[in-house]
């Protein structure tokens, strides 16, 4: 079984590296032999696609003791399987907009004033980003100052209540002074006119 699986190994590594080459010259190939190649790459991914379905058979059939060395050389094929489709899919893109400038009559003039026009585009956004923090700072800097003005007020309304507090009171010993100094008078009065 494990010959089986080697061979399979081997098969996918020789047709990972061609569809690696292939993936790597279609965006310098002239129109026509674009399309051939993106042809030729769909369908040997196809095929890689296949030989792991089998080495991944293979590894099943392995006895549980050996089968994890062969488990994790599955797991490194297919991560090389998506890096493979994810270049493809990038070249493909390269290609599909060539083929769209082509159509459309577009040169690499139009690209490069969208370059232009999404670096302003993105320059015009940091500086409303900045913007935006220095008025963030500074609402937060202003609601620092009026909580610590509330603070400060109610401090001062909490003086100004215990003053008026002593202030009542105080009176109120002034009246009972001034009762206390009235009644003296009156009896003083009264002990004079005896």
């Amino acid at each position: 079984m494990s010959s089986d699986f080697e061979g399979y190994e081997q098969d996918f590594a020789v047709l990972t590296a061609e569809i690696t080459s292939k993936i790597a010259r279609v965006p310098r190939l002239p129109p026509d032999e674009k399309k051939q190649m993106v042809a030729n790459v769909e369908k040997q991914l196809e095929e890689a696609k296949e030989l792991l379905e089998q080495m991944d058979l293979e590894v099943r059939e392995i006895p549980p003791q050996s089968r994890g060395m062969y488990s994790n050389r599955m797991r490194s094929y297919k991560q090389e399987m998506g890096k493979l489709e994810t270049d493809f899919k990038r070249s493909r893109i390269a290609y599909s907009d060539e083929v769209r400038n082509e159509l459309l009559g577009d040169d690499g003039n139009s690209s490069e004033n969208q370059l232009i026009k999404l670096r302003e585009e993105r320059a015009h956004l940091l500086d409303n980003t900045e913007r935006l923090e220095r008025s963030s700072r500074r609402l937060e800097a202003g609601y620092q100052i009026a909580v610590e003005t509330e603070q400060i007020g109610q401090e001062v309304l909490e003086n100004l209540s215990h003053d008026r507090e002593k202030i009542q009171r105080a009176r109120e010993r002034l009246r009972e002074t001034d009762a206390n100094l009235g009644k003296s008078s009156r009896v003083l009065t009264g002990m004079l006119r005896r």
